[in-house]
Parts: structure tokens; sequence; C-alpha cells
């Protein structure tokens, strides 16, 4: 009940009663009730015009990096006598210092501050209206305020530096990069020897085989190197991550998809990236720094969910361009071996970092004759499926996630081994 609302029954009520009884005492009681009543009708704001302004210290952080709040409360009317406002952070937040609510007096055109430092995890936030009210300084009259302050931030996964990673797919682009193109022309490598033509430099002149065949002049070609199309697919399947303790599987996997993008972007190359679990998102292929911010902005809100897409065969695998590269980061299913064939069959290119979902269970098991003997069972099982992959021509990561993605894909990035067993 509304104290105007109880002040008017309280007055009424010794009025009303002084009158039946006849008692002029109960009629002086209810006077300093009335003029209460009156001095805060009389002083109640009307309709007030505040408005609030949210800033941010930073809209795309890392993960865990502090993001400063700032609230710039602004009185456009009438003097405010008491004026309490309240922020409400997204569940997620965590406030590392400051005051999410605010309780002050504001003169006509005065300014009130509200700051807060918040931390967060992997993710997008967005910022809810100001809740709060004013009144008069008897506190009798109340007007609520609900102040829209807009104001959001991301949080970028981590992103690791790696180095090349040497891919060939069957179909390059005409722009340079950094991949070899099985085509003679300007470059480094040595690609092959044909006969001199007009406007070769004298360094090119193969003075071997020239002195050879004394007859024709001969000159080295170099194997062009141009950019290619690279498609990173992100299973974000909920039944093949394992989540424990505030730890996911899932995580390691964005980790990975995060700097796979980085370094192929970094090499000049065009990528795109799709990620699947609960709905299906895009990022179109691009180039540069304006692609790496989009692809880092749909995997900061990435999540793991109830797939619509339960088998990767419906995946439409037609958006990335046909005979280009494609590196797939999942745990993998023992269903989805086959379908990769079928990828793998129609010409594109193909590497698999898979991280591994056994060791990282393992981890928080207990060890006895049965966990040993289970884990057996299914590491023969995902070995003889990534083995499989490997024969079809598929390069496989299969990443203990115990060991830091940017260390275990080095053997990949050496060019060491097209199959990589699980780091130990």
């Amino acid at each position: 009940m509304g104290r105007v609302v109880l002040l008017s029954l309280m007055a009424y009520g010794l009025v009303l009663l002084g009158l039946a009884i006849l008692r002029g005492e109960l009629l002086v009681l209810a006077l300093p009730l009335f003029l209460y009543l009156l001095a805060g009708l009389a002083f109640s704001p009307g309709n007030p015009k505040v408005e609030a302004q949210r800033s941010l210290s930073a809209s795309r952080v890392s993960p865990g990096f502090p993001v400063t709040v700032t609230i710039t409360v602004t009185n456009h009317g009438e003097r405010l006598e008491r004026v309490w406002l309240a922020d409400t952070m997204p569940a997620e937040l965590e406030k590392v210092e400051g005051e999410t609510r605010l309780f002050t007096t504001l003169p006509p055109g005065g300014q009130a501050q509200l700051e807060y430092v918040v931390r967060a995890q992997r993710g997008t936030y967005d910022f809810q209206p100001l809740i709060g009210g004013a009144s008069e300084q008897f506190g009798l009259v109340q007007r609520r305020l609900r102040l829209p302050a807009e104001g959001s931030f991301a949080v970028f996964p981590q992103v690791l530096r790696l180095p090349s990673i040497p891919i060939k797919p069957r179909l390059t682009r005409n722009e340079p990069g950094l991949n070899p193109a099985r085509q003679g022309g300007p470059g480094v490598s040595f690609f092959g020897v044909r006969e001199y033509q007009l406007g070769d430099a004298l360094r090119q002149v193969n003075w071997r085989a020239t002195a050879r065949h004394p007859e024709t002049v001969y000159s080295n070609e170099f194997e062009l190197e141009r950019s290619v199309d690279i498609g990173i697919i992100l299973d974000a399947r909920q039944d093949s991550y394992f989540e424990i303790g505030g730890r996911s599987l899932f995580e390691h996997a964005v980790v990975a998809a995060a700097s796979l993008a980085q370094a192929f972007l970094h090499d000049g190359n065009r990528v795109g990236m799709m990620h699947y679990g609960q709905y299906l998102g895009w990022v179109f292929p691009g180039y540069g720094k304006i692609q790496r911010e989009r692809i880092l902005f749909a995997l900061a809100q990435a999540r793991p969910g109830d797939s619509l897409i339960d088998h990767m065969e419906n995946l439409p695998i037609r958006f990335f361009p046909p005979r280009s590269q494609i590196v797939l980061v999942s745990p993998l299913q023992m269903k989805d071996t086959e379908v990769l064939l079928k990828v793998r069959a129609r010409g594109y290119s193909m590497l698999i970092i898979s991280p591994d979902p056994l060791s990282f269970e393992m981890a928080f098991m207990p060890e006895n004759d049965v966990t040993r003997l289970a884990e057996r069972i299914a590491r023969l099982e995902r070995l003889a499926a990534l083995r499989e992959l490997q024969l079809s021509g598929i390069r496989t990561l299969d990443w203990n996630t115990s060991v830091p993605f940017d260390q275990a894909v080095l053997p990949i990035t050496r060019g060491q081994a097209r199959f990589v067993r699980r780091n130990s």
C-alpha cells in the first residue's frame, strides 16, 4: 500500500472517529497528518525528465579483461530531491569493484555518475535499462523511472599465435598469397626448367642446361604462390562435448577455431566460417582484419546446443567454393566418418582438428579397472575412425587438450605427418 493512501486513511480515520465520539483531541491529531500529506503532494515531482548515458571502457576484450562501466545521469527538468537508480548486470558478469546502485539529489541540469568494473568469459553482453524512482524529500509521492541506457561489449575467445600452416587445396585464387599454386611463374620455390622467353631476367638462366644444349637457352621457372579459399567449420553439437566442474571441451574447440582463422587470414587467404549446434551460423568469406573481427564476434556468440542439423550430411557444404580447403574443428562422432569421406570425394581438401574427448573426460574420472577398460575400447574405436579418414587423404590432428593448441599443432605446421595421434 502506498504511503499517500496509508496517510489518507489514517487522517480520515481519526476525523471520523473524533466526530463519532465527539472528541476534539482526535481531530487535532489528524491535523499534522493532513499537513504532512499536503506538503508531500505540493512538493512532489511532476514528470521527471531524466536521461542516462552509458559508456564502456572497451567494446571488445579478451576473457577476464576488466571493463569499466560508467553511467551518467542528467536531470533536464525540475529539482529532484531524492533519486535512486539501479543497474541490472547480465547474470554472467562478475563485478570486480564499484556499485551498481545510486542514491542522490539532482538539481535542474545536474548530473550524477555511477561507475563499476566487471569482467567475464567468452560471450556477448547487453545491458538493460536502469530501474529506479524519484520523489520529494518526504518520500510520499514516488515516480517510477525506467531509463534506457544502451550498451554492450563482446569477450572474444583467446587467440593463440600459430606459425604458417601448409595447405594444398586443388584450386587457388588469383590473388598473391603463400600457398603453392602448382603453376609456373614468379615465386621463390623451384618449379622446373623451360626454354628462355623474352623478358626473363639473366639470373633465371639455367647455365648448366644451356651448356648441355648450346642451340637453346633455358630458364628456371618458379612456382606461383597464391591465396586460397578456406572454410572453417566448428562443431557445436551438444552431444559432441563434455562439460564438468565449469570446464568445457567446447572452449578448447573455440580457441582452436579462432587461432586457425587468424593464422589463415594472416597468410592472405580468404576465410569463411560456419558453426552448427542449436542453430546454423556463418560468416561469409573475406580477407583481412575486418574479417577477423567478424569471425571472432561469431565465435564469441557460439554456444553448444541440441543440433537442428543432427547429421553432418545436412550441412550446406556448398557454402564454400568447390575444391577449396575445409578445416573442421570437432571431437567427431562415429556417424561423421562416412559424411566426411563423401565431402572429400567431392574434391575438397580437408584438415580435421579433433579435441580428444576421451582424455578430457578421463581427467575427471576415477582410476580403476572399469574406467581403464572403457577408455581402451573407446580409444581403439576413435583411432580406427581417424585412421580411415587418414587413408582417404584427410589430414587429422588428434589433440589432447592438456597440451596448448599452439604446441599441439606444430607437427602439422612443419608438414611432418598427415596423421597425428593424440599428444601425451
